[in-house]
């Protein structure tokens, strides 16, 4: 029997009318075409197919068409993109920039915590009651002067034979306080007011002018009506030695700064104080209180430089939602000072009782007070753990962001663990800072300050940990700004159920809940207890509600 010699298939070929073809999808093609046994890879009409769609206009006019569409409805609807950016693509995008440019671990770890989160829904943060801002009832800033005031302000401004020098020592916000008063001096004297001298800073080192820190011209301009600011004596008294003083009198009132100075200041034309901190009365004649809170809160505003990034870093802090701003005193000499241990360990503790012994002269007041006494007197800053505690009691959810500011912790970064590992989203402006942003104020304490001044001042929600001169300047600012929350932490009543271990979870928040009911940032009379502060209470001088006039700067 004769075998075929062709092992070779036979391919068998189907006619169809290129109007089929053109109507049915590569798919059904293929079945047609190809043996059921076995498929081919491509078909090189399907080939063809794909080159005839790609130099289809049509084909092409379709896509854009339907990423148009897509476009509209991201704009319109805010529809989340399908790509893996956050609601915030510029925020990442400059993350991703630090990364580049190098990080710290700390830094990194904070930054890839914040990616984390970013396509979260916050809605829940936001609406926490935390967040939520008290009743104000209505109090807004009113600086309304006598007409004596007014009447006594044309000689003054016109007057060119009186002028007083200050130097104001100390850091940025105690320098602050001490311009406060110098302009308030000026006015009761009569005299033009030459720039205040900023002290060089021996612990910092920080030899910045006025003008690196506050805007001058501005300065100027606000007070024309009420001082004349001048930038240097005239050519009339640069040769006149000065009479110089130290304002060592306490609570000075207008009265003994007039019989005190102004005979000397007519004689001599020029009078230069120094040791202004905290020495001028805080029970001053009305007008006089309304000019302390027209320099603190619309003269002295900060130089352009520092409150542009300022400005920055605030809008960083709060494009993922409110924030809370901390000021922690976990410093060193913070701990010396105020007779306090860090309670890091027995080795911190001994270190700071050492440093304590050796200069006892650093000890601010009470040296008869032990340590427990003076925590359960309410006189020691609250240290990482203890602010966790009352974050957590107070309501403050676990995705809150925090800005911190203050100096460098004893212990460094390490010793504000127990606050990251309770609320992750915790930055200062080191971490905020894009590469070479804080290069211009790097070892300038004042510039640095004023930064952290700006986004805390800024914040949704505001705490010190301990006073201070810029708690209080922050109180203050946030009080003549509405009122804004400010938690004061009840130090003295709430550090014995802090040390309660007993105590259940939900009584503990019940019991601190009750304690600061009364102590965030409502407003609160002045005039209630003696020798407060106008700018840390500015009611009822320099505020009025509802029922009286309102006049504005």
């Amino acid at each position: 029997m004769a075998v075929s010699k062709s092992n070779k298939k036979k391919l068998s070929y189907i006619s169809v009318p290129s109007q089929i073809i053109s109507s049915i999808s590569s798919t059904s093609l293929e079945s047609l075409l190809l043996s059921p046994k076995k498929k081919a890879p491509f078909s090189p009409l399907s080939v063809l197919r794909i080159r005839f769609l790609w130099r289809d206009p049509r084909f092409w006019l379709f896509w854009i068409l339907v990423f148009g569409v897509f476009g509209m409805l991201k704009v319109y609807f805010n529809v989340d993109p399908l790509i893996p950016f956050g609601r915030n693509p510029c925020a990442i995008s400059q993350d991703k920039l630090m990364v580049l440019n190098g990080l710290s671990s700390t830094q990194l770890s904070l930054v890839q915590n914040e990616v984390q989160v970013s396509g979260n829904n916050d809605n829940g943060d936001e609406k926490s009651e935390f967040w939520k801002q008290h009743d104000g009832l209505g109090y807004r800033p009113c600086l309304q002067f006598s007409n004596d005031y007014k009447r006594a302000s044309v000689d003054i401004v016109k007057d060119r034979t009186k002028y007083l020098m200050v130097v104001v020592a100390g850091g940025m916000n105690q320098q602050r306080n001490q311009i406060v008063d110098a302009v308030v001096i000026a006015r009761i004297l009569g005299a033009a007011l030459v720039v205040p001298i900023l002290q060089v800073n021996v612990i910092w080192g920080d030899e910045s002018e006025f003008a690196d820190i506050f805007d001058l011209e501005h300065f100027k301009k606000v007070l024309e009506n009420d001082v004349r600011i001048v930038s240097s004596l005239p050519s009339t008294h640069v040769m006149t030695r000065p009479l110089e003083d130290k304002m060592t009198h306490l609570h000075a009132t207008p009265e003994f700064i007039r019989s005190r100075y102004s005979r000397r200041i007519r004689r001599e034309g020029v009078l230069l104080l120094r040791s202004l901190d905290s020495r001028l009365s805080k029970d001053l004649p009305s007008d006089l209180q309304k000019l302390r809170c027209k320099v603190a809160f619309h003269a002295l505003r900060f130089a352009p430089p520092i409150l542009e990034l300022g400005n920055k870093l605030t809008e960083r802090m709060r494009s993922k939602g409110p924030y809370l701003a901390l000021h922690l005193r976990m410093e060193k000499d913070v701990w010396v000072r105020t007779g306090c241990l860090p309670g890091l360990s027995h080795e911190y503790d001994e270190m700071i009782n050492n440093e304590r012994k050796r200069r006892p002269e650093l000890l601010t007041s009470r040296s008869n007070m032990t340590y427990h006494e003076r925590k359960l007197a309410g006189l020691c800053p609250l240290n990482a753990l203890e602010v966790a505690r009352l974050l957590k009691a107070l309501g403050a959810p676990k995705t809150a962001r925090i800005f911190w500011a203050g100096g460098n912790p004893l212990g460094g970064k390490e010793a504000l663990d127990p606050l990251i590992r309770e609320f992750p989203h915790f930055y200062n402006k080191e971490d905020l800072a894009l590469p070479g942003e804080l290069e211009p104020f790097q070892k300038k304490a004042s510039l640095m300050a004023a930064i952290d001044y700006i986004v805390s001042e800024n914040s949704d929600v505001f705490m010190p940990s301990h006073g201070g001169n810029m708690g209080h300047a922050i109180q203050g600012h946030r009080a003549y700004a509405g009122h804004k929350k400010t938690i004061t932490p009840n130090k003295r009543q709430m550090f014995s159920h802090f040390m309660n271990s007993s105590l259940p979870g939900a009584e503990f928040k019940k019991i601190i809940v009750g304690l600061h009911r009364d102590s965030l940032g409502q407003p609160e009379l002045r005039s209630s207890k003696t020798r407060r502060d106008v700018t840390k209470y500015p009611v009822p001088e320099c505020m009025c509600n509802k029922m009286q006039p309102h006049s504005s700067v």
